[in-house]
């Protein structure tokens, strides 16, 4: 699924996402490590991975469960 960098904090190396539709997603570190990146910048556009709370992986809907970001990478074409 495809997100918007929004926010960013280099010393808790977590942050959030906006959605295409709006939605605000935080990642936490574990996700941002697992993408192999640096640093992210506001306005980049990234490539996510989720899961909802039952561990399931979704694409847009998180019917079921808690959506949360599994992975944080930039998106390539």
């Amino acid at each position: 699924m495809q997100a918007t960098a929004y926010t960013y904090d280099p010393a808790t190396r977590s942050g959030s996402v906006l959605l295409d539709d709006g939605t605000p997603l935080p990642f936490d570190a574990e996700a941002f490590d697992a993408g192999g990146l640096r640093l992210l910048r506001p306005g980049q556009r990234v490539r996510i991975e989720t899961e909802t709370g039952n561990g399931a992986e979704t694409g847009t809907g998180a019917e079921g469960g808690r959506r949360r970001i599994t992975l944080v990478t930039l998106q390539t074409f």
